[in-house]
């Protein structure tokens, strides 16, 4: 929104909302009337009027495209013009960009509808193409160059212009970024090589949509924010500079407001002086640029096939709201952000990275190979560019798939770079939400007048990864009791005590001051009554069933483990008892996936990460950015820890996280019939 709005800058069908499309039904109907009803009265079908559907819709799939192509070029940093990082203010102001293409179809039916000569065109007139080149090179462009001039006197730039100039970083979408009144002033401009066409019958099929799709690439090329023109361009032909801008030459317009106006002919600006000085350098700067190496990179992969369209490459107005990620054919670059760290002072450059593979993928026993080797060569990769630190989110780094990870430090002992699974923070974050749990409260019984003192316990429902062994070990080290589900195997309780307390040395249990910690870990058919006179706290993941879910006791609170939330897939459950419309029971809490916010000093955050909410990360991912801000020398991978080990480790990355001003995230939904209050 502009600094001070004027009349007419929203946009008339603003309150559709995703429905706007609808306003150009009637005409779109209208135009093919005729394919299904025939007859003395109805109207010959017209060509021409049919395609302004098509050509609304070829536009915005043109767009973008550029959108994404920018996006992805932008997010390898090669070329970049301004570095400068985007926010979701940002985002959010152009997630109407398309609003244009609307009130272009309304003003070529309407041209179709009442003006004479603008229905049954031909394909193609080479003399109304030639009208609209020389047309649109001279009157069109001059008078753009003084109505954008107008534009930027501050009684018109406060209350409309302000609004385009907000995005400093400037990309494809923001091109198309305008207020309605200003959009009127635009098409007046580009309808003087249009109508004159009309008026002198030489207007075509061809020239109309190519006159639309040259103005809309050229005005994406200006907004793309990285050069790609290349100099023998222009030292070949000379005169090209004062007829062809580049996209350095609009950066600068969006970062020196009072200089390089033109459209896309900068001839105006070279005979007003009002020229940058500095362009030629800037845009001989940016092709020299190289791409940048990152300090961290966090290595992601799709979720399900629809994650396409919530990608930060795809579409911003939903990658910046809580979804899915992506897929491509090979391991590429996601988004970049920049960490400027109070505490050590030091500015990481991070990046995502993505494997191009589903969810089901890991989950097929001949993908797993496959997988295995895009995960190790993006390791190599990243290692060969010097990358400090790689963190494996989502299925990267199960151990079923490679060990958590192991399997490339042994190929590779000699790696430089840092791996790291996430594992520990995760751990940490869930034993944090568990704290803040009181370990007695005060429930009221159904006759609402006594009081009854709970206790806590824990059950484990779900596989017995490195992240659920290490919350049970430490569990138990602070005498919480920790019941273990045996439906999906007899020997899943026996597997985990063998493997948390097998090797328990004497020492190591009298640390902890308390001789019998083993005995805190409980198979649930020896505890049938877990959830009678205590709190229970289920810790689930995102292999956790519906009808696991169903069954549990009223009052049961939930919190993940997994990066993916167990509920997520969940189908609504219409016929429980006390049961919401969606995936959430009334009588039940639940937590959040491991997650923390991150603090303002990390920049370009302007998507979000999986289904987390804007400027939350996953324990996963900042557990990465941790090992290399404290630059700590170790992997994170392969088996959990053990005794001391796993307690001084959880508390090493926790402490690490407060100091640099990560956060943890907590969010639930209160159980009902349930007051809470500290012990």
């Amino acid at each position: 929104m502009a600094s001070k709005p004027g009349i007419l800058t929203e946009w008339p069908w603003t309150p559709l909302g995703r429905f706007k499309y609808i306003v150009l039904a009637p005409w779109v109907l209208d135009s093919i009337s005729p394919l299904f009803f025939s007859g003395n009265n109805s109207s010959k079908w017209d060509l021409s009027y049919f395609l302004i559907l098509p050509l609304c819709l070829w536009r915005m799939i043109h767009n973008q495209i550029r959108i994404s192509f920018s996006r992805f070029k932008t997010s390898k940093s090669k070329n970049r013009i301004v570095g400068k990082p985007i926010e979701f203010e940002q985002v959010d102001r152009k997630s109407n960009w398309d609003d244009h293409i609307i009130l272009s179809g309304i003003l070529l039916y309407l041209v179709h509808s009442y003006m004479p000569g603008s229905s049954q065109l031909s394909i193609w007139r080479t003399d109304g193409i030639v009208m609209t080149a020389l047309l649109h090179a001279g009157p069109v462009e001059f008078l753009y160059y003084w109505f954008h001039r107008a534009l930027h006197h501050h009684f018109l730039y406060s209350r409309y212009h302000s609004h385009h100039h907000s995005s400093i970083v400037s990309e494809p979408s923001t091109s198309w970024t305008h207020p309605f009144w200003e959009w009127i002033g635009y098409y007046l401009l580009f309808a003087i090589p249009a109508l004159s066409m009309i008026f002198t019958g030489t207007a075509s099929i061809v020239s109309f949509g190519g006159y639309f799709t040259y103005v809309d690439f050229m005005n994406n090329m200006g907004h793309c924010n990285f050069e790609f023109i290349p100099t023998t361009f222009f030292t070949t032909f000379p005169l090209l500079k004062y007829i062809f801008y580049t996209p350095t030459y609009h950066a600068l317009h969006h970062t020196q407001f009072r200089k390089n106006y033109s459209l896309f002919v900068p001839v105006c600006d070279y005979i007003y002086g009002t020229i940058h000085t500095s362009t030629d350098l800037v845009y001989e700067t940016s092709l020299k640029r190289t791409e940048e190496s990152p300090d961290v990179v966090h290595l992601t992969h799709p979720t399900t096939p629809d994650s396409i369209y919530h990608l930060r490459l795809g579409f911003a107005s939903l990658a910046s709201v809580p979804a899915y990620h992506n897929v491509f054919g090979y391991t590429f670059v996601l988004e970049r952000n920049i960490f400027d760290d109070n505490v050590t002072k030091k500015v990481l450059k991070m990046q995502t990275w993505a494997i191009p593979r589903y969810s089901y993928h890991y989950k097929k026993e001949k993908q797993k190979g496959g997988i295995n080797r895009l995960i190790e060569e993006a390791i190599l990769d990243a290692d060969k560019a010097g990358v400090k630190v790689i963190s494996l989110g989502i299925l990267n780094q199960v151990e079923e798939l490679n060990d958590n990870d192991k399997v490339y430090i042994q190929r590779h002992p000699n790696l430089k770079i840092r791996v790291v699974d996430g594992s520990s923070l995760a751990t940490a974050l869930v034993l944090n939400t568990i704290n803040n749990i009181p370990a007695a409260v005060y429930c009221k019984t159904e006759d609402n007048k006594t009081d009854q003192k709970l206790s806590l316990t824990v059950m484990i429902r779900g596989k017995l990864t490195k992240v659920a062994c290490s919350i049970a070990l430490a569990l138990c080290q602070r005498g919480v009791q920790v019941v273990v589900s045996q439906q999906s195997s007899n020997n899943e309780f026996e597997n985990l005590r063998s493997r948390l307390f097998g090797s328990l040395a004497p020492s190591c249990v009298n640390e902890h001051n308390n001789n019998n910690i083993h005995h805190n870990l409980i198979p649930s058919a020896d505890y049938t009554s877990a959830h009678r006179g205590s709190i229970l706290v289920w810790l689930v993941d995102d292999e956790f069933s519906e009808e696991d879910h169903i069954n549990a006791p009223k009052g049961t609170i939930f919190i993940p483990y997994s990066q993916f939330p167990p509920w997520s897939n969940f189908k609504k459950m219409l016929t429980i008892q006390d049961a919401a419309s969606n995936a959430f029971r009334k009588d039940c809490i639940y937590h959040s996936t491991p997650a923390m916010l991150i603090p303002p000093s990390l920049q370009n955050v302007h998507s979000c990460e999986n289904w987390l909410p804007r400027r939350v990360m996953s324990a996963w991912r900042v557990a990465g950015i941790l090992h290399a801000l404290e630059n700590w020398g170790d992997h994170e991978c392969g088996k959990w820890l053990k005794n001391n080990q796993n307690v001084d480790v959880i508390e090493k990355v926790w402490s690490a996280s407060l100091r640099h001003g990560f956060r943890p995230y907590y969010v639930h939904t209160p159980a009902c019939n349930r007051t809470r209050t500290a012990a």
